[in-house]
C-alpha cells in the first residue's frame, strides 16, 4: 500500500486512485478519463497521446471519457493554460505506474524478468521473441483499484515515440457529424425551456400577466420566482413564442445607474479599491536622462460564443442530472448543491461540448436555468438555450482595464526604473469561490441571493488583473502595483488570458515608446534587456521568421510590429510579428507567431491553438468592445458586437521551438498580448500615430492623430 503522506504531482495529488484515471478493456481498449474537458483546445487528444505513450499502446486504442462526476477525476476548472502542465503531467504518471503493473504482471506470467521484456502496442515479449501476454488478456487479473506511489518516472526526452509527433483529433470525427455539442444533444421525452431575463442588471419586476404565454400551443409550465421568470414547452420554437409572449407581459422598474461607456477610464481611476505591491525592486542606477509616461486601456470584452449558452437537466426523485459545456464541472455540481441545499451525491454533472468560448460564459447559468424549470417537470428533461441577446446581455464580460505606465531611460538608451498602476475589476467570479450564490438565476429568486464579489488567484498562481502586470524583462528599478476597484457597473469574470492581455499590450507597447526614444530598434531594444535565453530565443525567432529589417519604417499604410510575453511570468513565451494594412480601417495581413512551450506533445495541435489565439487577439484588438447606455446592455447581437470576420483573418505562420527535456506548458492564452502589442506597434510603425486605447478603430487612430 502507498503512504498517504507521499506528496504526489500536480492533480493526481487529489485523485490519487489509478483507476479514476485508466482502464485496460479486455477489448483492446483502453479507457482514460481526464478532468479536463475539452473546449476546442484540442486537450483530449493531447491527453490521449500521453497515455498512449507512457502506456507503449497505439493511439487508436485510447478511448477518452468527456468529464463525468460519477467517475472521473476532480481536476477543477479547466483554465489558465494548465491543462497539459497539471493534469497531463498527473496522467503521465499514473500511465507510467500502471504500464508498469502490467509488465510486472507479464513477467510473472511469463517466468522472465524485467530487464527481459519490451512492450509492442500493448503486448509484453521477450526481447528475441514474438510470443507474449497483451494487456487485455492480463486486465482481469491487473487490479487499479489502488493508490498511486509516483515512484515509476514517465519516460525521458530519448524514448518518446509517439509525443512530438501531430495526430489526428479525436474530437473531430463527433464535431462534423453532429453528435458533440451540448445544442444537439436530444433525450427521449426532452422538453424545452427558455427563460425571461430582466431588461437590465437592476430591474425590479412589477407585475406579469402569464394568461397570454399560458395558453399557446405546446406550453406545458411557466416558472416565476421572483424576478426569475422561464417558460417550458413541448417544442423549441413553441417556447420560443411563449417566451416573447410573457416578456410583453412583463413590466419592469429600472434605474439609470450604469456609469457613461466613452468616459469608462475615468469612472475606473475615480473609485475605490484595493491597492497590493505586486513587485518592487530597488538598486543604484546610472542618472536618468529622459522619462516617459503613457496610459493605456482596454475595454469590456464579451465571450461572443458561436453559440448560445445551453444545457439540459432531468429530475428522477432526489436525484438530479445535468448536462453543461462548463468549464468548471465539479464546481459547478458543488454550486448547485449549496443552492439547492441538496448533498453532491445526489447531482450529476456531464460535460458536453459548447461551440466557442474561453473562460466564464453563460455556461454555468443555463444549467442552473434548466435545473429550476426541469424541477417543475421532475422525471422529464429539459433543454434550456439562451437566446443570442441573453449572452451577450447577461454573460460576464472581461474586466475594462486601465494601465498607466512610467519609466526612465539613460545615456545608454537603457531603462533605469519602470513604475506601473493596473486599475480594474478583480477577474474572477466563477461558481465555488464565494460563499455568495455565483448563478445568475440565483440572484433573481425570491430568497434574493447576492451575487459574489469577484476575486484573484494568487499572482503565484497566475494572478488574475495582474497577470502578466510584472514585466519579465531586467530592470533595475521598479514598482509595479495593483488596485482593485470595487464597484462592478456590469457583470464581469474571466476571459481567455484575464488581465494578461491589457497588461502586455501595455507594457510592450510602452517598450517600443522607450524604444523609439531611444533611438534603438525595437527588437534590439527588448533584448537589451532580458537575460532569459528562451524569451530571447522566441524573439529572434519570430523577428527572423517574419523577415524583421532593423529600423525600417512604414510607408503610411503599411507596418509592421513585435510584442512579447511569458504567460503569467512561468507558462509558455511567446514573441508575435504582426504586419497591418490601414486603410478605411486597420488590417492584420500577416503574423507570425514563435512559441516555447517546452515539450511539444501535438506539433499541429499546437498550431492550432497558435493560430486561433492570434485571430481571437486581433478581432479583440481592432473590433470588439461592449457597450451599454445608463441603462442597459446595447450591444445584443452581431450587427452591436461586431468580430472579425474570415475575410479579415490574417494568414498566422508560427515557429515551434521544441524542447522535449522540459515539462510542457499551455498555449492558446499566451498569444493575447503579444498579438495585441504587436498590432499597436506595426500601426505606430506604419503611420506614427501611437493608439493606446483598445480596440484600434478608424475613430482611435483619428482621435490620436489630432491628440
Amino acid at each position: 500500500m502507498s503512504d498517504a503522506r507521499i506528496k504526489l504531482p500536480f492533480t493526481l495529488d487529489t485523485n490519487r486512485r489509478l483507476d479514476r484515471w485508466v482502464r485496460v478493456n479486455t477489448d483492446g481498449t483502453v479507457t482514460v478519463f481526464t478532468g479536463k474537458v475539452e473546449i476546442g483546445q484540442g486537450i483530449v487528444s493531447a491527453m490521449a497521446q500521453l497515455a498512449a505513450e507512457e502506456l507503449d499502446v497505439e493511439y487508436s486504442r485510447i478511448r477518452m471519457v468527456a468529464v463525468d462526476t460519477t467517475m472521473s477525476p476532480d481536476e477543477g476548472s479547466t483554465s489558465g493554460s494548465r491543462s497539459v502542465e497539471e493534469g497531463g503531467s498527473a496522467l503521465r504518471y499514473v500511465c507510467a505506474e500502471v504500464r508498469d503493473l502490467f509488465v510486472q504482471a507479464a513477467c510473472r506470467k511469463l517466468g522472465v524478468t524485467l530487464e527481459r521484456v519490451v512492450v509492442d502496442d500493448g503486448t509484453v515479449h521477450e526481447r528475441d521473441s514474438a510470443a507474449g501476454v497483451t494487456y487485455w488478456q492480463l486486465a482481469p487479473e491487473v487490479d487499479l483499484a489502488r493508490e498511486a506511489t509516483a515512484q515509476v518516472q514517465p519516460k525521458s526526452a530519448g524514448d518518446l515515440n509517439i509525443v512530438g509527433r501531430s495526430m489526428p483529433r479525436v474530437d473531430v470525427p463527433r464535431k462534423v457529424t453532429g453528435a458533440a455539442f451540448i445544442q444537439d444533444i436530444d433525450l427521449p421525452g426532452m422538453l424545452h425551456g427558455r427563460i425571461v431575463r430582466p431588461p437590465s442588471y437592476r430591474a425590479r419586476s412589477l407585475e406579469v400577466d402569464t394568461a397570454a404565454a399560458q395558453a399557446l400551443p405546446g406550453v406545458r409550465a411557466i416558472v416565476r420566482r421572483g424576478h426569475f421568470l422561464g417558460v417550458i414547452a413541448a417544442r423549441e420554437e413553441q417556447a420560443i413564442k411563449a417566451m416573447r409572449a410573457l416578456a410583453r407581459a412583463a413590466r419592469w422598474a429600472e434605474e439609470p445607474d450604469l456609469p457613461d461607456v466613452d468616459a469608462m477610464p475615468e469612472f475606473i481611476l475615480s473609485q475605490p479599491a484595493e491597492d497590493e505591491l505586486l513587485s518592487e525592486k530597488k538598486a543604484e542606477h546610472a542618472p536618468a536622462l529622459r522619462t516617459l509616461s503613457a496610459t493605456y486601456t482596454r475595454p469590456y470584452l464579451a465571450h461572443a460564443s458561436l453559440a448560445p449558452s445551453c444545457a439540459i437537466a432531468w429530475w428522477t426523485g432526489e436525484q438530479l442530472q445535468v448536462w453543461s459545456h462548463s468549464q468548471a464541472c465539479y464546481p459547478l455540481r458543488d454550486e448547485l448543491a449549496k443552492i439547492l441545499k441538496m448533498p453532491v451525491s445526489s447531482i450529476v454533472v456531464r460535460h458536453a461540448e459548447g461551440a466557442g468560448c474561453y473562460g466564464h460564459n453563460g455556461a454555468d447559468d443555463a444549467a442552473f436555468d434548466a435545473v429550476l424549470l426541469a424541477r417543475e417537470v421532475e422525471g422529464t428533461p429539459v433543454r434550456v438555450q439562451w437566446m443570442r441577446e441573453d449572452e451577450f446581455s447577461w454573460e460576464p464580460f472581461g474586466p475594462a482595464m486601465v494601465v498607466k505606465l512610467r519609466a526612465s531611460l539613460n545615456k545608454e538608451g537603457r531603462i533605469v526604473d519602470w513604475e506601473e498602476d493596473v486599475h480594474g475589476n478583480r477577474h474572477i467570479t466563477r461558481p465555488g469561490r464565494h460563499p455568495n450564490a455565483g448563478l445568475l438565476a440565483a440572484w433573481h429568486f425570491d430568497e434574493g441571493h447576492e451575487a459574489p464579489p469577484a476575486g484573484d488567484m494568487p499572482l503565484a498562481a497566475g494572478g488574475g488583473s495582474q497577470r502578466n502586470a510584472v514585466p519579465l524583462y531586467d530592470l533595475p528599478q521598479l514598482r509595479v502595483s495593483n488596485h482593485a476597484v470595487k464597484a462592478m457597473p456590469v457583470r464581469v469574470s474571466t476571459l481567455r488570458a484575464l488581465g494578461a492581455y491589457a497588461n502586455v499590450f501595455a507594457i510592450e507597447s510602452f517598450m517600443d515608446e522607450l524604444a523609439e526614444a531611444a533611438n534603438i530598434d525595437p527588437v534590439e531594444f527588448r533584448l537589451r534587456h532580458l537575460r532569459d535565453d528562451r524569451a530571447r530565443a522566441v524573439i529572434t525567432a519570430a523577428a527572423e521568421k517574419a523577415g524583421w529589417q532593423p529600423r525600417h519604417k512604414g510607408n503610411g499604410t503599411r507596418g509592421r510590429g513585435i510584442g512579447f510575453a511569458r504567460y503569467k511570468n512561468s507558462g509558455d513565451w511567446v514573441a508575435v510579428v504582426a504586419e497591418v494594412e490601414i486603410a478605411q480601417t486597420v488590417r492584420v495581413i500577416r503574423a507570425v507567431a514563435a512559441l516555447d512551450c517546452g515539450r511539444v506533445v501535438n506539433p499541429d495541435g499546437i498550431r492550432n491553438q497558435a493560430e486561433g489565439g492570434v485571430i481571437q487577439a486581433t478581432s479583440w484588438t481592432l473590433k470588439e468592445q461592449v457597450r451599454f447606455d445608463r441603462t442597459r446592455i446595447t450591444t445584443r447581437d452581431w450587427d452591436s458586437y461586431q468580430i472579425l470576420t474570415f475575410s479579415e483573418a490574417p494568414d498566422v505562420e508560427t515557429v515551434l521551438i521544441d524542447r522535449p527535456e522540459q515539462p510542457s506548458l499551455g498555449v492558446g492564452e499566451g498569444m493575447a498580448g503579444p498579438t495585441a502589442a504587436a498590432i499597436a506597434n506595426a500601426v505606430f510603425n506604419a503611420m506614427g500615430v501611437r493608439v493606446r486605447d483598445l480596440p484600434i478603430t478608424r475613430e482611435r487612430i483619428i482621435a490620436a492623430m489630432n491628440a
